[in-house]
């Protein structure tokens, strides 16, 4: 099974609110930027990645779990985030039964971390065409 069939089954599984929360999640990713790649990670976590880990999620006994591998880079003024503040890497959005996602303000932490991760990819490659060969004498 390739990953995307992988996460149908999982969303599947997820039988109350849970499934339909992240089956709307998973829209909302994947429409935001359809060049996403849709992976399955670590034994069972759906993961989106564009130059690098965007973001991953994952259905817990009361929540779901959206986790941006950057978010602590990222700019964040509708305060979308509200678990991991403390972390100096990720961050993530908890989404308890009855919440609502705010879909303009989650596009927008999409394309940031899209951005972050293609100026850091950028920036890789720059880095090691920049370095001087070294010549043995």
């Amino acid at each position: 099974m390739n990953p995307s069939e992988l996460i149908d089954n999982y969303i599947a599984g997820l039988t109350d609110w849970r499934g339909s929360a992240l089956s709307h999640l998973r829209a909302i990713i994947r429409d935001t930027d359809p060049e996403l790649l849709e992976e399955w990670k670590w034994m069972g976590t759906p993961t989106w990645s564009h130059n690098g880990i965007v973001a991953i999620a994952n259905a817990h006994k009361n929540k779901v779990k959206v986790t941006f591998a950057q978010g602590a880079n990222l700019p964040d003024p509708s305060k979308l985030f509200n678990n991991g503040l403390g972390g100096s890497r990720w961050r993530a959005i908890d989404i308890y039964e009855g919440d609502q996602v705010d879909e303009p303000a989650l596009r927008i932490l999409i394309r940031a971390a899209i951005t972050l991760n293609t100026r850091k990819e950028k920036d890789k490659t720059r880095t090691k065409s920049d370095k001087p060969s070294k010549k043995r004498i």
